[in-house]
C-alpha cells in the first residue's frame, strides 16, 4: 500500500513536469513560429547624413539616428541558412505593392527585411519634400542593417539583395557605389541591386561600383524619373565596365507595378529637366555656378529652378506582371540558395 502510494506521488510530479516543459518548449516554439511568420523587429544604430557628401567626408560627426526594421522568413520550410531580400521603400512610404515582392521572395525561400527608414524618423512621406529622409541616410541605414543582419546565424549573410521603388530605387541604385561603401566601413556587400524607377538624374566624376548586377526596371511614360535618364546613366556605367543593365516598359507611368488607374500627384517633382554633376566627393553640384547641393535649402533651390510640380502615378497591368516575373527570375540568378 505504501509502494502504491509512492508511485502515485512519482507519476504526479512526472505528469507536473511534463507539463512544465510542455509550457517552456511550447511558449520557445511559438516564439520561434512567430518569428518565422509575423516578423520580428530588430533595431540597430544609423546616422542622419544629408548627402552622399556628408557620408563621404564627415560620417564620424553625423548624429546618430535608431533605426529598425522588420525580419521575416519563408513560412513553409525551416532551413539552417537563408539568402535575404532586402526592401528600401519609396517616397510614399511602404505599400502594398512593395511587401507583394517580398512576400514573393519568401515563397521562394528567401528571408525579407523591410528596412523602416521613415517610421524610424517619424516620416510619413518625402513626396514635395526630399530632405526629411535622404537618399543617403536610407543607404546608410541599409548598410548598417546588413551588419546586424550578419549577426544572425540564420541569414547567410553572402547571399543578401538589395531592391527598392523610387526613392527606394535610387538607394539600391546607389548603395554599389564604392566610394558610399568604402566610407560607410562595413565589411558587408549587398550580392545584387534591384531598381525600380529610380532617379537617375546625376553624371558622375567618379564612376566606380561593385562587382555585383545591377538592373534598373522603368517606366517608358515615367515623368517622376525619366528613362532617358537612365538610359543615359547606364550607357555612362557600362562604357566604364560597371555590371548594370536596364528595361523599359512600355506604356508605363511611375509606380507601374502597383494596382489601380493612373492618377494625378500634385506635390510630385518632375526631374525630366533636372541633371546634376556628382563630385567623387558625394556632392552634387547645382546646374549654375556648380553650387554644391549640400544643405536642404540648397536642394529645394536647386529643384525649384529645374522640376515642374505635377506628376503621374498608377499600375499597368501589363508592366505589373512582367516587373514581378523579371525580379523572381534575377533573384533566382542572383542569390545562391545554400544550406549549411
Amino acid at each position: 500500500m505504501q509502494l502504491f502510494k509512492i508511485n502515485k506521488k512519482v507519476d504526479k510530479i512526472f505528469s507536473i513536469s511534463k507539463f512544465i516543459l510542455f509550457l517552456l518548449f511550447g511558449f520557445n516554439n511559438l516564439i520561434f513560429c512567430s518569428d518565422f511568420n509575423s516578423g520580428k523587429k530588430l533595431e540597430f544604430i544609423s546616422a542622419n547624413p544629408f548627402s552622399f557628401f556628408h557620408i563621404i567626408t564627415d560620417l564620424k560627426n553625423q548624429k546618430t539616428q535608431n533605426v529598425h526594421g522588420i525580419l521575416r522568413f519563408p513560412s513553409q520550410t525551416i532551413e539552417k541558412t537563408y539568402p535575404l531580400v532586402l526592401g528600401v521603400n519609396g517616397s510614399k512610404n511602404w505599400a502594398d505593392h512593395h511587401l507583394e515582392y517580398l512576400d514573393m521572395y519568401r515563397d521562394m525561400g528567401f528571408a525579407t527585411f523591410e528596412i523602416q527608414s521613415f517610421n524610424s524618423r517619424n516620416v510619413n512621406s518625402t513626396v514635395g519634400d526630399q530632405t526629411t529622409v535622404t537618399t543617403a541616410m536610407m543607404i546608410l541605414d541599409s548598410y548598417k542593417a546588413l551588419e546586424k543582419l550578419g549577426l544572425d546565424h540564420r541569414i547567410d549573410i553572402d547571399n543578401v539583395a538589395i531592391t527598392g521603388w523610387s526613392l527606394g530605387g535610387g538607394v539600391a541604385l546607389f548603395s554599389a557605389w564604392e566610394p558610399l561603401i568604402l566610407a560607410i566601413g562595413i565589411k558587408e556587400r549587398f550580392k545584387a541591386h534591384l531598381s525600380l524607377y529610380p532617379p537617375c538624374l546625376v553624371e558622375l566624376e567618379l564612376i566606380k561600383f561593385s562587382n555585383a548586377p545591377i538592373h534598373i526596371l522603368i517606366g517608358e511614360k515615367d515623368d517622376w524619373v525619366t528613362a532617358n535618364a537612365c538610359v543615359k546613366l547606364v550607357r555612362d556605367l557600362t562604357a566604364n565596365d560597371v555590371n548594370i543593365d536596364i528595361t523599359i516598359y512600355e506604356d508605363a507611368h511611375h509606380g507601374f507595378d502597383r494596382k489601380g488607374s493612373i492618377i494625378k500627384e500634385e506635390n510630385g517633382y518632375a526631374t525630366g529637366d533636372c541633371h546634376f554633376r556628382m563630385r567623387s566627393d558625394g556632392a552634387l553640384l547645382m546646374n549654375f555656378f556648380d553650387i554644391p547641393m549640400i544643405t536642404p535649402l540648397r536642394q529645394k533651390v536647386a529643384l525649384g529652378l529645374c522640376a515642374e510640380r505635377g506628376t503621374t502615378i498608377g499600375g499597368n497591368p501589363i508592366a505589373r506582371e512582367k516587373s514581378f516575373n523579371f525580379a523572381r527570375n534575377f533573384m533566382e540568378k542572383h542569390l545562391i540558395k545554400t544550406i549549411q
